[in-house]
């Protein structure tokens, strides 16, 4: 079985943006949704899928001060760039990449995801902003991988000083890629994913998701175990993605933008108590430090444990929120009532 990232491998066996990804540290670019190719599996959400959208990790962004607020939101130290197809908005990974490396320095690690083969007038573009480079060949050239343009790039690539790989999903005949090894610094596998706007694809081929809870589907685990145990192998399972990455992600981001009232908790979410006043507070919020609490839009927003404990003698409604950092989805609201009986 292809070393997985999830049974915490040593880092030298890792691609330098594997490790990044692995602590969290990595903010992931998404720099359109337009694609030249239309693979059944893409697991794209309609939101992006051949939309000329940017994202920044979760966030839509529409200038570069948008991207930079997102990195520091995280104190990023690398960058994923990824799409659709990124080299379609080669001018724009350019101008987003330079800013990054200019803003954070150097050492700020980007990786780029392609399913296009670069030739030399593209790989110089980008030669000094991109560290590492992702190549998705296609499903169907994968038997002749060595006779392709992806060989030849990888080749120069690596030649111009390109850290190079292949990053694919776990598809039947992967292990046709096993030739190619000896072009590349590493070799990815990503779990096959269940996506909204591929389902139908996946349900033609008589694919299922293995479980109710993730997004894996069932049998991908076993397609990467035609390529053989090697140290430039890796398989990174959709699990791993949700549980590690994400998490680490959020606790990053977390520890950034958390007022001094909300918790962190272990899964990089906050939590803090709401209290939606109707009537006199009789003094309470001068009996706190004014960095115990906030007032936004008649609501006040402060420690779910002082709420807990002081919340039967103010008037209104109480509960306790439980949502992603710097203002993201809401996981979980909870009657204070129901709070002080936990």
């Amino acid at each position: 079985m292809p070393q997985t990232s999830g049974a915490a491998p040593g880092e030298k066996t890792l691609s330098r943006g594997c490790v990044l990804c692995h602590e969290g540290a990595k903010m992931v670019l998404f720099v359109t949704g337009r694609c030249h190719r239309a693979c059944w599996y893409c697991p794209l959400s309609r939101e992006r899928k051949g939309r000329d959208v940017e994202f920044a990790n979760d966030r839509r962004v529409t200038s570069p001060s948008d991207v930079i607020e997102e990195a520091e939101s995280m104190s990023a130290l690398g960058t994923g760039v990824t799409g659709g197809e990124p080299l379609l908005v080669l001018d724009r990974v350019v101008e987003l990449c330079t800013l990054l490396k200019e803003h954070f320095g150097p050492d700020h690690h980007i990786h780029l995801y392609t399913g296009l083969a670069p030739d030399e007038p593209v790989l110089e573009c980008l030669r000094g902003l991109v560290d590492e480079i992702r190549l998705h060949p296609p499903h169907e050239c994968w038997p002749q991988i060595l006779e392709t343009d992806y060989a030849r790039s990888a080749v120069l690539a690596r030649r111009m000083g390109f850290a190079i790989g292949i990053e694919v999903p776990a598809l039947p005949g992967i292990g046709d890629l096993a030739p190619a090894l000896p072009l590349l610094d590493f070799l990815n596998i990503n779990e096959l994913e269940w996506g909204e706007t591929c389902a139908a694809a996946m349900r033609e081929r008589g694919l299922e998701p293995e479980d109710g809870l993730h997004n894996a589907v069932l049998g991908a685990r076993r397609w990467a175990e035609e390529l053989p145990a090697d140290q430039k192998v890796h398989f990174c399972s959709s699990v791993f993605k949700d549980s590690v990455q994400l998490r680490e992600r959020l606790k990053r981001i977390a520890a950034n933008t958390a007022r001094p009232f909300e918790e962190v908790t272990d899964d990089g979410t906050i939590v803090y108590g709401v209290l939606e006043p109707a009537g006199a507070l009789d003094g309470f919020l001068e009996s706190l430090d004014e960095d115990d609490y906030a007032v936004c839009e008649g609501r006040i927003e402060m420690a779910w444990w002082v709420l807990v404990d002081h919340g039967a003698g103010l008037p209104g409604k109480k509960y306790v929120v439980e949502r992603y950092p710097n203002g993201g989805m809401v996981v979980e609201v909870t009657p204070l009532d129901a709070a002080i009986q936990d």
